[in-house]
């Protein structure tokens, strides 16, 4: 088997801003590469698409924190008790038979039919967040839509009552950033997760109280007929609130980048939003291209193992790179190309398995509506900084930027158009 050689870092703000050279470089040595993330925690990074596909469904790979050797939980769970116990249980962290008991809760409420019915919902939504802003000017994307339009939309799919979606601090999602036990910012970031965490103690005794349906109502009915244990109840509404949003959110910002990058692909899809839907195929490109979840959760051997010719200690992190993946060019023809038209494209955004997104039918109509409705509603799109001044977040798995300011401005039926109030969640100005 071979050796590995020195830890290849993967953080810092070049690397963030574009780490397909690297993936590039590693891609071509071999499939399986030793890395560290910035806590210090070292892992085996899986970087080739067919290695992605079989290492995203090995059975001899696990997911629940407890395989975790002592090196891997000295570094990697930065998360504090009793927190970390409280809040890690959720499905990203578990394997069969317990994994399939748990999902099986949650994917009515996600079911494609379900995501169709309420589709004329979620634009409605998505317009009225275009009508707060004016006909032409600036504004920064995230804040007046990509970080508010997936929560809302969350909010309604999964039933949070309107005083907890204004209650919710989007800020309480960077407990999912890595802030070491000596790091300044440490104190912050365990006030952050003591404020989320009463904030679910509170969202579920409400719910218990409350009559009714939705996922929430459901989640809470299984835990006192003893389905879910309460930190699996408590983490399944953390990685709702957390992971149901953020990723849709980074993925509006990646795909905008994408596109203000390439301006002819941006105008071809702006003329196509103008006379219907934004095509799904042009939304799996962009998926494809560059995607919010660059990089997927822990999995650990129980055992020493050979992974592609590597040897991998029991307990070691193994890590499957999705966007090194997505642009392997043995598997997608010009990988570096952004081909709006592309097909097939079995990209692996979603990833892929047992635990493949369960929201991937929700996800990829916010996508089609929020591109669909920017791109109709505000003509000229251009970005309105330079390019090296847009700052990428530093989360350790996820791809996308803190602000994105944009002008607009031209011919169009404009964002004033059709004014909805909405006067739902965190920030909500109409």
């Amino acid at each position: 088997m071979a050796t590995a050689p020195e830890p290849v870092a993967l953080h810092g703000p070049e690397y963030k801003r574009d780490p397909y050279p690297l993936y590039a470089a590693l891609r071509a040595r071999g499939p399986v590469h030793r890395v560290r993330f910035p806590s210090g925690v070292c892992a085996w990074l899986v970087t080739g698409y067919e290695a992605a596909r079989r290492a995203l469904t090995d059975p001899r790979l696990g997911k629940h924190h407890s395989r975790g050797n002592a090196a891997w939980r000295a570094r990697a769970s930065i998360m504090p008790e009793p927190q970390h116990s409280q809040l890690q249980v959720h499905l990203l962290h578990q394997d069969p038979p317990r994994h399939t008991a748990m999902r099986a809760l949650i994917t009515d409420a996600f079911a494609p039919q379900r995501v169709e019915e309420l589709r004329p919902h979620f634009q409605a939504t998505a317009d009225a967040l275009l009508d707060a802003l004016p006909n032409t000017g600036r504004t920064d994307l995230v804040g007046a839509f990509a970080a508010r339009f997936p929560f809302l939309v969350l909010a309604d799919v999964i039933g949070l009552p309107p005083e907890f979606a204004d209650r919710f601090d989007r800020d309480w999602g960077k407990v999912v950033q890595p802030v070491g036990p000596r790091d300044p910012g440490r104190p912050a970031y365990e006030a952050r997760l003591r404020a989320l965490q009463q904030y679910i103690a509170d969202l579920v005794t409400d719910r218990r109280r409350a009559d009714g349906e939705g996922l929430l109502h459901h989640l809470v009915a299984a835990c006192d007929t003893g389905q879910l244990t309460r930190a699996e109840l408590d983490s399944m509404i953390f990685q709702l609130l957390v992971a149901g949003q953020e990723p849709v959110t980074n993925q509006i910002t990646t795909a905008l980048v994408t596109l203000l990058r390439h301006p002819e692909q941006l105008a071809e899809l702006a003329e196509l939003a103008g006379q219907s839907r934004v095509p799904p195929r042009a939304v799996e490109e962009l998926l494809r291209y560059d995607s919010a979840f660059e990089l997927t959760t822990w999995r650990f051997f129980a055992q020493d193992a050979d992974l592609h010719g590597t040897r991998v200690p029991a307990g070691d992190s193994v890590i499957v790179s999705l966007c090194a993946a997505d642009r392997d060019p043995r598997r997608f023809p010009d990988a570096g190309t952004l081909d709006l038209d592309r097909s097939p494209n079995p990209h692996l955004a979603f990833g892929h398995g047992i635990h493949f997104c369960p929201g991937a039918a929700l996800a990829r109509a916010e996508l089609q509506i929020a591109l669909g409705t920017l791109l109709r509603r505000l003509p000229g799109l251009r970005m309105a900084v330079p390019e090296d001044q847009l700052t990428w977040i530093p989360a350790v798995l996820a791809r996308g930027v803190d602000r994105l300011p944009v002008t607009y401005g031209g011919t169009g039926d404009g964002p004033q158009a059709a004014r909805c109030p909405i006067g739902r969640g965190p920030g909500a100005a109409c």
